[in-house]
């Protein structure tokens, strides 16, 4: 194989891995998920669908498991950013979840130039902010 060759299987590998990130994090649930499991010890589940519901918008429990049973936890799961339990309905850290997790380390890192509208309403954002203001 020549050296073009790598460069584009390189270029298409990296393309799909950055379009399962994106698409991993492109519904509410998933982010919330995602979060909850960067707080929680990288050994650890975390118990759904609490852990996938956006703490400031009320939730109907029932329906918000079913989306995930059937949607959520498949896709991240074949992506490799989970693993889950249905009984207890639970998540843990994939082997690929630091694919989808350094995309919110890098938020966090950066949420003072994050734009108020992005902030504003995400505990998580609005914590991370108030920290770095109080060092």
């Amino acid at each position: 194989m020549n050296t073009l060759d790598v460069r584009v299987e390189n270029g298409q590998r990296v393309i799909e891995k950055w379009d399962s990130v994106f698409e991993a994090v492109s519904a509410e649930p998933r982010r919330q998920l995602v979060f909850s499991l960067l707080d929680a010890p990288p050994n650890q589940s975390v118990p759904l669908p609490e852990s996938a519901a956006n703490p400031n918008v009320p939730i109907d429990a029932d329906r918000l498991r079913q989306e995930l049973y059937h949607r959520h936890l498949p896709m991240l799961a074949d992506m490799g950013f989970i693993e889950w339990e249905r009984e207890p309905l639970s998540a843990s850290r994939g082997p690929n979840f630091e694919e989808v997790g350094i995309v919110f380390d890098a938020l966090h890192s950066a949420v003072g130039d994050i734009p108020d509208s992005l902030v504003v309403g995400c505990q998580r954002l609005e914590r991370k902010r108030q920290e770095n203001i109080e060092i």
